[in-house]
């Protein structure tokens, strides 16, 4: 690998700034431990969802509402993103981080709930992006019901998908590693997707229906 590799990958990450609210929302997501996206990851998920022309969007793993943000910013202007998480106190954050970028309450729909129980009653082909930063251990049964709601030409995205850089060493056998290799080859092995994994943060795996 190049010697400047990690110095490209910084470089990335440095040259996208985030406003206010976003900021405010990465703040309180690292209090609560909640794991945010890096900024190059917000912004690529704004670009995808800027185009596939995002009207209708699920989020599974709300966290402290970074990635919700970065989300609607790609989003149409009368587009609704729904959002999934089985920690009440990240769901209120995530409100927060919503009412703190003026975004209008109509625009999202923020569920205290786990995705396993809410997904199957989400509507079949109704969504145009999936984005998922979900327990590892439920990530190949969420899977099953993402392909399920995604229409055909939109998109799951899977949230570190490499896993803190541990995915690509085979040393690595932890239960969250393993599950999530196995989350990315589910959709790499998809005839029905065309999947690819992009290196920015820790890893955005993007399949887009067929």
């Amino acid at each position: 690998m190049n010697d400047n590799k990690a110095l490209s990958w910084a470089w990335v990450e440095d040259s996208v700034s985030e406003d206010e609210a976003t900021l405010r929302a990465r703040e309180r997501a690292v209090e609560l431990d909640a794991r945010p996206i890096s900024p190059a990851q917000g912004a690529t998920l704004r670009m995808l969802a800027a185009s596939c022309g995002a009207k209708a969007v699920i989020e599974v793993g709300t966290g402290a509402g970074v990635t919700s943000l970065w989300l609607l910013q790609g989003m149409t202007s009368n587009g609704v993103l729904t959002s999934i998480d089985t920690d009440a106190e990240y769901i209120e954050s995530a409100r927060t981080a919503v009412r703190d970028a003026g975004v209008s309450a109509a625009r999202t729909r923020l569920i205290n709930g786990r995705a396993l129980d809410v997904l199957p009653r989400m509507t079949s082909a109704g969504y145009d992006m999936v984005v998922l930063d979900a327990d590892q251990r439920h990530l190949v049964p969420i899977l099953d019901h993402a392909r399920r709601i995604v229409r055909s030409g939109g998109l799951i995205v899977l949230v570190h998908s490499l896993w803190y850089d541990r995915v690509p060493d085979p040393a690595r056998r932890d239960a969250a590693t393993v599950a999530m290799r196995q989350a990315v080859r589910f959709l790499c092995d998809d005839p029905d997707l065309l999947t690819s994994t992009l290196t920015c943060g820790d890893g955005l795996t993007v399949a887009v229906s067929l």
